[in-house]
């Protein structure tokens, strides 16, 4: 692992465990979005971008294995990797496993690979998260756009 600017994210709370590359159903991640008031994806089409991810991360509820928070990273294997569908149910720990999920993506990213810029598209209240994690936001005014394919 690598420094970073707010270690406190390094460690999940007593009761939840974090999956690594063990995607979770669509059924699940939707069930997740909406509690986090986000955009549920058709569930063909969020499979499909499961599967073909680099990584995916997901905290779950040790006892019930009830998904707590989530976040894919996809990649082009050489300049960018992007980190997409972040989310965390709302509650006590929300913004700390924000934090948890951009502290393990950022690590997985600079250990495989290394000299990727890296973007996420996030919920407001992932911002305070991301810019302690040293992100900076619309970097020189940029911003980032979408185009919906349906």
């Amino acid at each position: 692992m690598f420094p970073f600017k707010n270690s406190r994210f390094s460690r999940l709370p007593s009761g939840f465990l974090l999956e690594v590359n063990k995607a979770p159903s669509p059924e699940e991640l939707n069930s997740l979005l909406s509690r986090c008031n986000s955009e549920r994806h058709p569930s063909k089409k969020l499979a499909i971008a499961l599967k073909n991810s680099f990584c995916n991360l997901s905290i779950l509820e040790e006892k019930t294995k009830k998904l707590s928070a989530f976040v894919r990273i996809t990649t082009d294997q050489g300049l960018n990797a992007n980190l997409w569908d972040l989310a965390a149910s709302p509650g006590d720990y929300q913004r700390e496993f924000l934090g948890v999920l951009i502290h393990h993506s950022l690590a997985i990213i600079k250990n495989k690979l290394p000299g990727c810029s890296v973007s996420v598209a996030a919920p407001p209240i992932a911002l305070k998260v991301i810019e302690n994690e040293g992100f900076i936001i619309d970097p020189d005014g940029i911003r980032t756009m979408a185009f919906r394919i349906r």
